[in-house]
């Protein structure tokens, strides 16, 4: 998994996730508010470990996860620890980005991690054997493709619909941001935004947050079901001060 977008629209932000995934794995809990540390995180759970791909902390950061780093890897199970739990212990950090940089990797799936920290956005991958941590822009629209389901080349093409879609999109709302996920594509279902490959790999779901000063909204469709859920978590109000 998975295909994420991050969207900035006046003083407000989206992060939307279409999650790909193997059809016999065990289907997904609706998000829910979960406490970890002693921090409330709102995501959806993944039933197989209990772990996630999206989540948003009371704090107001958010975070969402991609299976792989640059390039197509090679699986070598049994692995330390699900990158879904190694996730929520990096969001549930006070300091997610610097978490990231000391925790402990070894024997960990690559992967990669888009933070929304402060304000600050961030793209970080682990290739299997080191770090990659850069900062981007957080006004400035961005696609990702998870490198071990979608070749360089469509990557790419996924990239044009995306820059294609924006540029015609006047201040997109969720709901419209919800439709680029589900209906994008040039017809070739098994590289679509919402991509089926056969009935065995297909997107699951799609969950989007959406950012305000003194909350977050996460909206959740379930694409088999085709129901939507929306929940709310109020930051804390040291966040709103800020």
């Amino acid at each position: 998994m998975c295909t994420v977008t991050f969207i900035p629209v006046n003083g407000r932000f989206f992060i939307t996730s279409s999650r790909d995934e193997n059809a016999a794995r065990s289907k997904a809990l609706i998000p829910a508010a979960y406490q970890q540390d002693g921090v409330s995180l709102l995501y959806p759970k993944d039933a197989a470990v209990n772990g996630s791909w999206i989540a948003l902390n009371q704090n107001g950061n958010a975070a969402v996860l991609l299976n792989g780093a640059f390039v197509k890897h090679i699986s070598i199970p049994p692995y330390r620890k699900s990158r879904g739990l190694i996730f929520l212990d990096i969001i549930a950090h006070a300091q997610p980005k610097y978490y990231f940089s000391v925790i402990e990797l070894e024997n960990i799936e690559p992967f990669t991690l888009v933070l929304f920290v402060n304000h600050c956005l961030y793209e970080c991958r682990w290739d299997g054997k080191q770090k990659h941590c850069k900062q981007l822009d957080e006004c400035r629209n961005y696609i990702w493709s998870s490198a071990t389901l979608y070749a360089p080349a469509i990557i790419s093409s996924r990239k044009n619909w995306f820059s294609k879609w924006i540029t015609e999109t006047n201040s997109p709302t969720q709901e419209i941001i919800f439709n680029f996920h589900r209906f994008a594509g040039d017809g070739d279902n098994s590289n679509s935004i919402l991509m089926n490959r056969g009935g065995k790999m297909l997107t699951v779901s799609v969950t989007g947050i959406e950012l305000d000063n003194d909350k977050g909204i996460m909206q959740y469709f379930d694409v088999a079901e085709k129901k939507t859920s929306c929940t709310i978590l109020e930051f804390a109000e040291q966040f709103v001060q800020n």
